[in-house]
């Protein structure tokens, strides 16, 4: 796998990550870590729930998510809504609108 594409272990989950030298940081992939916290069967369409949420809440953290390629289990990469990712703070903001009881330790994960 290219350096800059990794597969992050959380607890046995695990969890696409692209790294983005411009900002120095990790764009995750939103549902994979959904998938995490929510262990739901059908996690794509639980962030298509979040994010109209979100935005009727008027929050704007979804316009700032972006559509990368990543790896899927097939080998191939992918620009779909399968993989909005989202930055660390951004992933941060995600976390805490998903109600589990992994979200704290998955916070104190991600800030390591």
């Amino acid at each position: 796998m290219d350096e800059k594409y990794a597969i992050k272990l959380f607890e046995e989950y695990k969890i696409r990550t692209k790294w983005d030298p411009e900002i120095e940081d990790y764009y995750y992939s939103v549902i994979d870590v959904i998938a995490v916290l929510t262990e739901s069967k059908n996690p794509r369409r639980y962030w298509s729930d979040l994010k109209r949420k979100l935005k009727k809440e008027g929050s704007q953290l979804y316009e700032n998510i972006v559509q990368l390629k990543m790896k899927s289990t097939d080998d191939k990469f992918y620009k779909t809504d399968e993989t909005d990712d989202a930055n660390t703070k951004q992933l941060l903001r995600i976390v805490q609108s998903v109600p589990s009881p992994k979200a704290e330790p998955f916070k104190q994960w991600l800030a390591k």
